[in-house]
Order: structure tokens, then C-alpha cells, then sequence
């Protein structure tokens, strides 16, 4: 079973930095594709930042130059490196690793997201 388990949430001032970090188990292989989601309350999920199986790295518009993702395969976890951050930033953060989308999952930047985590709230205030 696949888990994903994030951590690192918080709540920073504008210009302040954030690392998230998200756990994964379950895989039997670990060149997956995976990313980071965010959301506020009444929007849709939007993709942050992704990294593929071979590494290829994209970035929303919006983060781009401020956030990096990254990824340790040894220890199978995810990071996501926040600087700059201002209150547009602010959401529930969600890791996200490929597998089946038909229950709810999406497929962007190549990857299908079919697998969750719980969310870790970042909020930045003024």
C-alpha cells in the first residue's frame, strides 16, 4: 500500500522560507514521478512543482524562482524548498506520486497523480 506522509508546515512571515517534506513507502520501485499540489478553500487543487522519474524538474509560473522541489531516493522523500514566500502562497500543501487517477487523481506535467497525502498547512501572513 502506498503511503504518503508530509511534514514541515507552518506559519511564516512574508519573505520568510518553508521546507516541506513528504515521506513515501509502498512502491516496489522508486523511479516514480511525484509533485507538489496546493489549495485554498473554494479553488481547485493546483500543481506546484514536479519532478519525473528521470528527474526532469517543472514549476508552476507562480513559484517559479522561489520554490525548488527536490528528492532523495535513498531515504524516498520529497522536499519542496519555499523562499520569498508571500501571502498568495498561503494553502494546504499536498504531496502527490504516480499511480491510478481514476479515483480522483490528475494528470499534469506527464505524471499521474493518483496517489495522496494528508496536506500540511503554510500560511504567511503580511
Amino acid at each position: 500500500q502506498v503511503r504518503l506522509i508530509e511534514s514541515g508546515g507552518g506559519s511564516v512571515k512574508t519573505g520568510g522560507s518553508v521546507t516541506l517534506s513528504c515521506v513515501v513507502s509502498g512502491y516496489t520501485y522508486n523511479r516514480i514521478c511525484m509533485g507538489w499540489f496546493r489549495q485554498t478553500p473554494g479553488k481547485e487543487r493546483e500543481g506546484v512543482a514536479s519532478i519525473d522519474s528521470d528527474g526532469t524538474l517543472r514549476y508552476s509560473d507562480l513559484v517559479k524562482g522561489r520554490f525548488t522541489i527536490s528528492r532523495d531516493v535513498n531515504n524516498n522523500t520529497l522536499y519542496l524548498q519555499m523562499n520569498n514566500l508571500h501571502p498568495g502562497d498561503s494553502a494546504t500543501y499536498f504531496c502527490a506520486s504516480e499511480g491510478d487517477i481514476r479515483a480522483g487523481g490528475v494528470w499534469l506535467w506527464r505524471c499521474p497523480f493518483g496517489y495522496w497525502g494528508q496536506g500540511t498547512e503554510v500560511t504567511v501572513s503580511s
